[in-house]
């Protein structure tokens, strides 16, 4: 399979998480890690949007693409959360109502993919995925100052909320798809 510039920029994503866990876990870079570990994070969140618009303007859109794109997502996002949840800027169960929800829309998916059926991302989840990349930026800057810790904590229960409401949304619009035919 020859590879278009979006898949190219979305395995890049991929490759460059395990990158951003080390460097943020391990703080082997001093009081350097953190920042460097939100530049990694800040490149990966661009390439997401540079892949999606690349492939719709130049019709670069693949069945790898479909798979792969929303799946660099989640792995990129729930990393930095988990990472967020361990070094304590983070709640376990705003985490795990996040992770949650990539589970159950993942399943859909899956379903829906044995029906033929293609599950697109609507605009909900867009929103949801772009909040939630500012919410890890934020916490990950981690600014001592008081509006700061206001506006990250704001930002987090906008992308929990955007985060129930995409799941809501995906299970009205595709309610079809967990149908017997048999």
């Amino acid at each position: 399979m020859q590879m278009n510039l979006p898949n190219k920029l979305t395995l890049f994503r991929v490759v460059l998480i395990p990158f951003f866990v080390a460097i943020l876990m391990t703080n082997f870079m001093g009081d350097k890690s953190r920042w460097i570990a939100l530049v990694i994070f800040v490149v990966a969140s661009l390439t997401d949007l540079l892949d999606g618009k690349i492939a719709r303007k130049y019709n670069l859109v693949t069945t790898f693409g479909k798979f792969a794109d929303p799946l660099a997502d989640k792995l990129l996002v729930v990393s930095a959360m988990i990472c967020l949840v361990e070094l304590g800027d983070l709640d376990a169960w705003i985490a795990v109502i996040i992770v949650a929800r990539e589970f159950i829309i993942s399943g859909f998916r899956i379903i829906a993919a044995e029906k033929n059926v293609v599950i697109a991302a609507s605009y909900w989840g867009k929103f949801k995925t772009t909040f939630q990349m500012i919410m890890i930026i934020m916490l990950l800057a981690g600014i001592g100052h008081p509006a700061w810790h206001t506006a990250s904590t704001v930002v987090t229960y906008i992308a929990l909320i955007l985060t129930v409401v995409s799941l809501i949304d995906y299970i009205v619009k595709n309610k079809g798809v967990m149908k017997d035919e048999g």
